[in-house]
Formats: C-alpha cells, sequence, structure tokens
C-alpha cells in the first residue's frame, strides 16, 4: 500500500461540456488519486530505489489549448499547444548532489494536461475522452518516473507500457 498526496486542478474556465463527458472520478481528486496509486503499484518493481517510496506527492493540472501553449512555449520553446507536459521534480543528472533528507512524501513533479488537446485527439483515436485523459496522464506519469521516447524504439515501449497501466481500473 502506498500513500499519495495529489494536487488536482481544473480549470474552471474550460468549457463545460469537455469535462461534463467525462466519468465523475476525472472531475474529483480522489477518482485522479486512485488511478495513478493504482499505476504506482503497478510499476513499483520497475522504479529505480532511488523512486520507490512509501509516499509520493505530485500535481496533476487539467488546462486548456491557452494555457498549455504558453508553458510549451515557455519551458520547451515549442509554438502552439500540445498534449501532456510533465514536469518532473526529481531530475536525471543530480547524481553529483548529496540526497536531501525531506521527510514527507517523495515529490514527483507535476503533469498538465490539455482537455481541449485531449479531446481532439479522442475524437481521431476513436476512444472517448476519459480513455484519452487516462492514456496522457500515464504517459505523463511515466515522465516524471524517468521515462523518456528520444526514438521510436522507446516511444513503442512507453506507449505499450500506457496501454498496461490504463486497462487496469483500480477498485473504487
Amino acid at each position: 500500500m502506498l500513500d499519495l498526496d495529489l494536487a488536482y486542478f481544473a480549470d474552471p474556465d474550460l468549457e463545460v461540456g469537455l469535462l461534463a463527458d467525462t466519468a465523475t472520478w476525472a472531475r474529483h481528486t480522489e477518482g485522479w488519486a486512485g488511478h495513478i496509486e493504482s499505476w504506482l503499484v503497478q510499476l513499483a518493481a520497475e522504479l529505480p530505489p532511488e523512486l520507490c517510496a512509501p509516499a509520493y506527492s505530485l500535481g496533476l493540472s487539467l488546462v486548456g489549448d491557452g494555457e498549455i501553449a504558453a508553458l510549451n512555449n515557455d519551458w520547451r520553446q515549442q509554438q502552439g499547444p500540445t498534449d501532456v507536459l510533465a514536469f518532473a521534480a526529481q531530475e536525471a543528472g543530480l547524481d553529483d548532489l548529496p540526497p536531501l533528507a525531506i521527510p514527507g512524501p517523495l515529490e514527483l513533479g507535476d503533469i498538465v494536461i490539455s482537455v481541449e488537446t485531449a479531446a481532439r485527439q479522442a475524437a481521431q483515436h476513436g476512444h472517448n475522452l476519459e480513455e484519452e485523459l487516462l492514456f496522457l496522464a500515464s504517459h505523463g506519469l511515466l515522465h516524471l518516473l524517468g521515462w523518456d521516447h528520444p526514438d521510436e524504439a522507446k516511444l513503442a515501449a512507453m506507449l505499450a507500457r500506457q496501454e498496461e497501466l490504463v486497462k487496469v481500473r483500480p477498485e473504487p
């Protein structure tokens, strides 16, 4: 069993119909926490020792295209909206620094998803918005845990792992 401290935010300015089309859990912290906890449990055996913890903390924000486009420009120097951004708190390359002894959950970082882009992609992929949001959240979580996709083979492996994660539905 693990403990998750989830900071959840859904932009109140999103088109009313977008989030109304998703399951009740997708509009509330508890439902998202159940999915993310389930994914962390599924991934536990694959995590490097520095990412193994009894408790985690992360943020999940559902925003519109305007906000994610601004973040995409500021952080990735990419123009326009994207579907998901992940801001990892446990960055690779900090191995020379001494570990911080901070009590409490291990901070993983933040996942930001554009609900507008997710809705367009859901239609393109032939599934509903709820499924697309889960897929994007799992993608963001894998990035927070150090996964990356610099080439087609790594991308295929990451997408396959996402498919496995979202198949398992947590108990309510």
